[in-house]
């Protein structure tokens, strides 16, 4: 959780949350503040009014404002009208605004005549309404046959969009045009070559999200060489056990530091030929990724086909990647995905609708190791992305800024953290920049909730929306960047608050679902129809079904081939028909939307024969910006306990005694137990001294808890809460 927390510390900071709300001055005639310039709107400096965007504006000039519009009505004269509306608009940051406005228009006010003649639409935020219930707009998918590295190509040569990518330099962030990212993969393809790696040769890699990893990833694809990725956060026994398992001859690491936890095992590991280091000094008989490129360059001078002959004999059925996943009940087991997998994966997504543009700019901070990432780095050359990488988690507030990304993959911990702290620096503001926030924050709640719901907005709402995005909405989604047209959640549950919270923002957060036995994806929300709470439908090519038992299946071209050199595990869940069986239980809607409730195997059956699903009790929990986590237990109990984490930044502002926090919790566990019955509520709780963490074993790579570790860790604590009560 260490990430999550130093995100935290760059979002929150007073600088920061000062900067989420622009703080309003006063005059003796009441609020108010000269407009702000929007970048995203161009000033109208060439109207004959234009004097009524740039100068302070209190109530009495707004009547004044009201009264030449109507005027300007009653003459039929309706553009200039609401030119003036908009300036006022744009020019009083008041809330006043809104309940004279209201009065204006819908209370029979003499000087309201004709106002319902005004295009009201047009002094709306963009906030069209987004149906979620209808089927979304899909291109026809078919399976098509070809390999990874023929997308590669396909990309590289068509250049869609702009960059491929973005890296951040000293000098700041600068494109890779397609001509070097191309010449480059070429190079590294060319010097594994020289070095005798091939088709089907294993080589891992184990940095972090740069543009190296990526490089050298597409260039392995290139020769039919399977990756095997690896977390950079992964313990030396971790690494050694997927090294060991996957035979991997050649390892990628990011530098010494990384390199240094094979040390310990390193004579272990007999299939080891090489370890090839991407920065700095490597140690005796390593390799630095510099070196391999000018052996490269060297092999294509004396033959220039070198590369293109490798991509030439890969076929669809080939191994593209071994993926290890995160084990939460056992060791790490390696999924075989092939390029006909991958490729299919891409296919869907571009299938799917407006997931990714040609003209998108996307920020990418998650470990390319996990499949989501993967599928992104993948799939951008396929539609002309630019991808901007982000490697430290720290960097990721400043990256937003700076980049301006237009869609934002990342994981529902990132997004809670985000939202504490906004609503952290909203909290520290004077009383009526406080109250100001929290109105435009309602009046976004309701035009979400409308918008959900198929409806328009109406006239007085669109205006209240306008005034609240100018004034506060738009300033928060400027610490974002500004830009975005969505983000995707994925890697674990979203709480539908949090959805419901950003889009009130004006920030679309869009969940899916999948694993990676499936080569990420199976469903996703799109951006033209989406329901908040769920996991979006099916993609295009993928079929879902529900047992009787209420576990997910999963069947399509995506669909992996098995787990690598372990036949009784592959058996376990792929059906002779291609069926996969997910372990998830979920349920599907009237309009093919999936819930996920929870994984099979983590459903907890109280001593009084209850079934009940911890995770959306957790999520719940965790919804709070008190809780940085939740584990809830009862299996064979005659009640619901939960284990608490605290989040220490936040928690330490409104609990300073032990007493204050236990009563903190209490308050959160009594709000989510409240739409629960008997069975599934929390009856006792502990607030445990530090959170689960990696290093203990307690959480996955990918921060999903270790149930059975964390429980037998804290085994005293759980025992406590059902120990008789004198």
């Amino acid at each position: 959780m260490g990430c999550t927390n130093s995100i935290l510390l760059q979002i929150s900071t007073p600088g920061v949350a000062t900067e989420l709300m622009h703080p309003t001055g006063f005059t003796d005639r009441g609020p108010c503040i000269s407009a702000v310039p929007d970048a995203s709107r161009p000033a109208r400096s060439d109207t004959p009014d234009a004097q009524h965007a740039t100068k302070g504006m209190t109530m009495s000039d707004l009547g004044e404002e009201i009264e030449e519009a109507t005027a300007l009505l009653a003459a039929s004269d309706e553009a200039k009208a609401l030119q003036i509306l908009r300036d006022a608009v744009d020019a009083t940051h008041d809330p006043g605004l809104l309940k004279e406005i209201h009065e204006l228009a819908t209370m029979g006010h003499e000087s309201s005549r004709g106002f319902h003649r005004i295009e009201w639409h047009k002094l709306m935020i963009e906030t069209e309404p987004q149906t979620t219930g209808a089927p979304p707009r899909r291109k026809d998918y078919a399976p098509v046959e070809r390999t990874l590295a023929e997308l590669w190509t396909t990309a590289a040569a068509e250049r869609r969009g702009g960059a491929p990518f973005l890296v951040r330099r000293d000098e700041g962030w600068q494109d890779v045009p397609w001509e070097d990212a191309a010449r480059s993969v070429d190079e590294l393809a060319a010097g594994f070559l020289s070095l005798g790696i091939g088709a089907g040769d294993r080589v891992a890699l184990l940095a972090r999200t740069r543009l190296e990893w990526t490089l050298c990833d597409w260039a392995l694809i290139s020769l039919g060489s399977p990756v095997v990725p690896v977390y950079p956060t992964s313990s030396a026994l971790e690494c050694a056990y997927i090294l060991g398992s996957s035979g991997a001859r050649f390892l990628v690491c990011e530098d010494r530091a990384q390199e240094a936890k094979l040390a310990p095992v390193r004579s272990e590991l007999q299939a080891l030929d090489r370890v090839v280091v991407i920065e700095g000094a490597c140690a005796d008989g390593g390799l630095g990724l510099a070196d391999v490129r000018e052996r490269g360059r060297t092999l294509l001078a004396q033959a220039p086909d070198t590369v293109e002959s490798a991509r030439a004999r890969i076929r669809p059925g080939d191994v593209a990647t071994i993926v290890y996943t995160s084990g939460t009940t056992g060791p790490p087991k390696g999924c075989v995905l092939t390029h006909r997998n991958y490729v299919a994966m891409v296919e869907m997504v571009l299938a799917a609708g407006d997931v990714l543009r040609s003209d998108d700019v996307v920020l990418l901070h998650l470990p390319l190791a996990h499949t989501f990432a993967r599928l992104v780095e993948l799939a951008a050359p396929a539609t002309g992305a630019t991808i901007a990488f982000c490697p430290d988690a720290a960097g990721i507030p400043t990256a937003l800024r700076e980049v301006r990304p237009t869609v934002f993959p990342s994981v529902p911990r990132l997004f809670e953290k985000i939202a504490a702290a906004v609503q952290a620096g909203l909290d520290e503001q004077p009383r009526l920049q406080r109250r100001l926030a929290d109105r435009a924050l309602r009046a976004g709640a309701r035009a979400s909730a409308r918008r959900r719901s198929g409806r328009p907005l109406s006239p007085p709402l669109a205006l209240e929306l306008a005034v609240a995005d100018r004034l506060v909405l738009a300033k928060i989604r400027a610490r974002l960047g500004g830009r975005l047209r969505h983000a995707i959640s994925g890697g674990a549950p979203l709480a539908r608050e949090l959805a419901e919270f950003f889009d009130s923002l004006g920030v679309l957060v869009l969940e899916g679902y999948g694993l990676t036995e499936c080569a990420t994806g199976a469903t996703f929300n799109l951006p033209d129809c989406h329901r908040f709470g769920t996991v979006g439908r099916a993609l295009p090519g993928v079929e879902i079904a529900i047992t009787d038992d209420g576990e997910i299946l999963v069947r399509g071209e995506n669909v992996f081939q098995g787990y690598f050199r372990d036949e009784d595990a592959t058996r376990e869940v792929l059906t002779p028909d291609g069926w996969l069986q997910t372990g998830d239980v979920g349920a599907l809607d009237a309009d093919g939307f999936l819930t996920i409730t929870d994984r099979k195997k983590d459903i907890i059956v109280t001593a009084g024969g209850k079934n009940v699903s911890p995770q959306n009790i957790e999520t719940a929990i965790e919804t709070s910006r008190y809780v940085s986590q939740a584990l809830v237990v009862g299996d064979r109990r005659p009640y619901l306990a939960a284990l608490v984490c605290l989040d220490p930044d936040e928690a330490q502002k409104a609990a300073r005694t032990d007493e204050e926090a236990r009563a903190l919790v209490q308050a959160i566990v009594d709000e989510v137990n409240a739409s629960r019955g008997t069975a599934e509520q929390i009856r006792r709780f502990a607030i445990l001294p530090r959170s689960f963490s990696a290093e203990a074993g307690e959480l996955t790579p990918t921060l999903k808890v270790r149930r059975h570790v964390a429980e037998q860790h804290f085994r005293r604590e759980i025992d406590s809460l059902y120990a008789r009560q004198a």
